[in-house]
């Protein structure tokens, strides 16, 4: 008997166990989704169920909503492409060569200008706009893609050379030295081994830089004027309007910019967590 009611009384511990880890990740699910709920439930809901806030169910659906914040953004979407395109290829082919040259190339000093390198990765943006400001307007690029496409190269650098040089630690030194036995130089090695090599190191580091230009904000609202040259995520923060908040339309917009990287973290996810991972295990 005292075996059996030990059984039981451990089954109904496991069960309360369990019943309390399902409530937690409920909760959990719970709280990351509702500003998804709220945000699509606010772009299908017409201005007068605006006043009903944004967590009341929509009753009437507006899909015309989506139709006209894409007719408003559809020129700043062009724009990001552009300028997410263009800086993304630029920075990792920096960031390649850099992380190549830190990994394998070893020099007096190569420690202290990586460090230095790495360090600017960290600067705030915000203490830099007013110099940024003044050196895009110097050189008459600004309210222009080529002043984004710059300023988002300049930041993107360091951190895709860290990466890349991360992955290339990870590549064997004798396959380098091998190369140049066989007589090839330096860059010859690059172009002929090592790039060939880190194509899934650059593919990740190519999805990194694409979601974090497409989705930055302050250097597209301080280096551009108009929609001409402006990004998507500065013209989403200009739907909501000025007279009348339509948060809706605002919703909607802002639902159709996150696609584009959703749709790169769905078929890419693991390629991201393998950049993550990028040089981390070595032997």
């Amino acid at each position: 008997m005292s075996r059996a009611r030990s059984k039981s009384i451990s089954g109904v511990v496991d069960i309360t166990k369990k019943g309390i880890i399902y409530l937690l990740l409920l909760a959990a699910a719970f709280f990351y989704l509702f500003p998804i709920y709220t945000a699509v439930n606010t772009s299908l809901k017409s201005n007068q169920e605006l006043a009903y806030g944004p967590v009341n169910i929509v009753r009437n659906p507006e899909f015309a909503n989506y139709l006209k914040a894409f007719s408003e953004i559809d020129k700043p979407i062009w724009n990001s492409f552009v300028i997410t395109m263009v800086a993304t290829a630029i920075s990792s082919a920096l960031g390649a060569w850099g992380g190549f040259g830190y990994s394998k190339l070893k020099f007096r000093g190569s420690s202290v200008l990586f460090l230095i390198l790495v360090l600017g990765f960290y600067i705030a943006p915000q203490s830099i706009l007013i110099p940024l400001l003044r050196f895009i307007g110097s050189i008459g690029l600004y309210n222009s893609y080529w002043g984004l496409i710059l300023t988002h190269t300049a930041y993107g650098v360091p951190i895709t050379t860290l990466l890349f040089r991360n992955y290339f630690e990870s590549l064997p030194t004798e396959v380098v030295d091998s190369a140049r036995i066989d007589g090839c130089s330096y860059i010859g090695t690059f172009f002929r081994i090592a790039l060939p090599l880190s194509l899934p190191g650059f593919a990740v580091v190519a999805i990194f830089q694409f979601t974090n230009i497409w989705n930055e904000f302050l250097f597209g609202l301080i280096l551009t004027r108009g929609a001409d040259s402006q990004p998507l995520t500065v013209a989403i923060g200009n739907l909501k309007g000025t007279t009348v908040a339509s948060w809706n339309i605002q919703m909607a917009g802002m639902l159709i910019s996150v696609l584009p990287v959703l749709i790169v973290y769905i078929f890419f996810l693991k390629l991201i967590v393998k950049g993550l991972l990028m040089g981390s295990v070595k032997g």
